[in-house]
């Protein structure tokens, strides 16, 4: 099978290098950095470059972009791909995306399967990609009723090969809804944690809590204000929840009130190793 990559960032290069390690399929890339496609040959990540015309030749396309340019992208190509080929994206949101593109791209005989491979780093860019950043990781995809079951098995069969430990078949609202909280709301909170005027003070006073809860704060900005605006009504009410509770604890804590502050860490407590027992 050939697969073409569009974006070899550090989620588009990391799959490449976890094709190119683990499967016995051909790899081609499109990126607008010279350099970055030269470094991926020479690292032989990749089998070699491809335009927007060679797009036609690939059996699957894995569109690793930001969300804008993802649908942008494929608007703008969508006459280009395989005819009875498979696009999948890498986006964070899913809603938007499989909205923007799925009709326009079935109009052209071709399949269409929104994923999200769940797995990142504090660092983006080619340079930071590696072939088994996927190892442990969940794929996620959110087929819809126009998605043909050969593609969902398809493209489950290929997350398996590259090293994913869990392929999560979900939908576009039900993702976006449990993102909202398990990923963007980290950020934010981190985002916001970091600007107390204490932060230069840390120094010498901090560990493992501190460094946990900032290391997401270290985010591409582009890309996240993309994501959170794309996804805004249930990151909003994530935000209002966390508030929420932050409201309870601050009241506690101000009223040297033991047994609301003693109740508000249990139930914290019990909820983390509730969490823990159903992951297991």
């Amino acid at each position: 099978m050939k697969i073409g990559i569009v974006g070899l960032g550090l989620i588009g290069g990391s799959l490449a290098k976890a094709i190119k390690k683990n499967t016995p399929h051909s790899c081609f890339a499109l990126d607008i950095n010279k350099g970055t496609i030269a470094g991926a040959i020479a690292q032989e990540a990749i089998d070699g470059e491809i335009d927007t015309d060679g797009l036609s030749s690939c059996d699957v396309v894995i569109v690793s972009l930001h969300p804008i340019q993802t649908i942008d992208f494929i608007l703008e190509n969508k006459s280009k791909f395989k005819k009875g080929g498979i696009v999948i994206d890498t986006c964070g949101i899913k809603r938007k995306i499989v909205d923007s593109v799925e009709q326009a791209l079935i109009g052209e005989g071709v399949d269409f399967l929104g994923c999200h491979p769940m797995a990142g780093r504090e660092f983006s860019g080619f340079a930071y990609s590696v072939d088994n950043l996927f190892e442990k990781a969940s794929f996620i995809m959110t087929p819809t009723d126009s998605t043909p079951m050969r593609v969902v098995k398809e493209i489950s069969a290929l997350a398996y090969n590259i090293g994913f430990a869990k392929v999560v078949v979900s939908n576009t609202e039900e993702h976006d809804s449990v993102i909202a909280f398990t990923s963007q709301l980290a950020h934010v909170v981190s985002s916001a944690y970091v600007k107390s005027p204490s932060l230069l003070k840390q120094s010498g006073f901090s560990a493992g809590s501190f460094k946990d809860l900032t290391r997401v704060a270290k985010l591409n900005e582009d890309m996240w204000t993309a994501l959170f605006l794309m996804n805004k009504e249930p990151l909003v009410y994530e935000i209002d929840c966390i508030i929420a509770r932050l409201t309870e604890y601050r009241d506690a804590i101000a009223s040297d009130n033991k047994e609301v502050l003693h109740d508000l860490l249990r139930d914290g407590r019990e909820l983390k190793e509730l969490s823990n027992n159903q992951t297991r």
